[in-house]
């Protein structure tokens, strides 16, 4: 984990929330995402304006290729969701590059545990960092819908 892995050549990483292609990232999520399908764009535009956004971007076409949300009081704790690379530049390392500048950016804020939920992206996540939870048993949930 001490190497950071960096976006390929002609790749940029942004948070301003100007860049975010919403209707895209609707797209995306909405139709291509397990977590996510059927999702409302009012609905994700609404994640979208509550949350901190990172987005990856082609510097020669300047369209976004890759997405991850954070919901997070930049402080203590962040649930890092909606991460998605556009299948046509997967297998790039933009998606693993994406996740650890997403690290990199709540570490520098100090904060101590970022959470996430994958069902088949456990490898690409461990070799960022992440584990699986030590102790399951002393978190709960509440489902609302």
């Amino acid at each position: 984990m001490t190497d950071t892995p960096r976006l390929p050549e002609g790749y940029e990483i942004s948070t301003d929330p100007a860049r975010i292609d919403a209707a895209r990232v609707h797209r995306w999520l909405s139709t291509d995402a397990y977590w996510a399908l059927g999702r409302s764009r009012e609905k994700q535009d609404s994640a979208i304006e509550g949350s901190l956004n990172f987005g990856v971007h082609d510097t020669r076409s300047g369209e976004q290729v890759a997405y991850a949300r954070v919901v997070t009081d930049r402080a203590t704790f962040a649930w890092l969701c909606d991460v998605y690379v556009d299948p046509a530049v997967r297998g790039e390392g933009i998606g693993t590059a994406l996740v650890a500048l997403v690290r990199e950016d709540l570490r520098s804020c100090g904060v101590k545990r970022v959470m996430l939920a994958t069902h088949d992206a456990h490898g690409v996540y461990a070799k960022l960092g992440f584990r699986p939870l030590e102790r399951p048993d002393q978190w709960m949930a509440l489902a609302l819908g």
